[in-house]
């Protein structure tokens, strides 16, 4: 699956999960903790969402900001996740 599929159904996610449709501008790069998007439960919401998706396995120490703190960070985090599975 191409990593812009992957950003724009992440974003969807988030968008509908976490602002509840509302209007907010979120750009791929902005980080989620610090607009304060999301908090810890949240990022527990994240990756179920994305074990379930994308059928992958977030490891403990695969929880960090490199790896889920922004839209792009997570799509990238994925694509890398779904290429070793490949």
């Amino acid at each position: 699956m191409p990593t812009r599929d992957i950003e724009r159904e992440v974003h969807s996610f988030v968008i509908s999960n976490f602002l509840f449709d509302q209007s907010v501008d979120l750009e791929p790069d902005d980080s989620l903790l610090d607009k304060g998007l999301i908090d810890s439960t949240g990022v527990i919401e994240l990756v179920d969402f994305l074990e379930e998706r994308y059928a992958i396995k977030v490891e403990d120490d695969e929880v960090i900001p490199a790896n889920l703190d922004s839209v792009r960070n997570v799509a990238k985090y994925v694509d890398r996740k779904l290429t070793r599975v490949a």
